[in-house]
């Protein structure tokens, strides 16, 4: 599976995510655990999901480390995006 990955480091649940994304796309925001099982292609949970638009903004639920994946859920192609931490 290709994706897009951005280490967010240690966040606070006081903190949004903002992505930006040229095309649609699946923006995953996920804790180390699941970042892990998504890469190892077994279950995990997330936050976001399919985004048709951007920017897509992700309220952090609580604090840890995380991570943002984008995908295109199995269609080809690239994709640029940008990651923004606010808060």
């Amino acid at each position: 599976m290709s994706f897009v990955h951005s280490d967010l480091g240690h966040l606070n649940d006081n903190q949004v995510v903002e992505v930006t994304i040229d095309r649609a796309a699946n923006v995953l925001l996920m804790d180390s655990t699941n970042f892990s099982n998504y890469r190892q292609g077994r279950n995990y949970r997330y936050f976001g999901g399919q985004a048709v638009r951007s920017p897509v903004r992700l309220a952090v639920p609580h604090s840890g480390h995380w991570h943002v994946a984008i995908d295109l859920g199995g269609g080809s192609g690239s994709i640029r995006s940008g990651v923004r931490v606010f808060g």
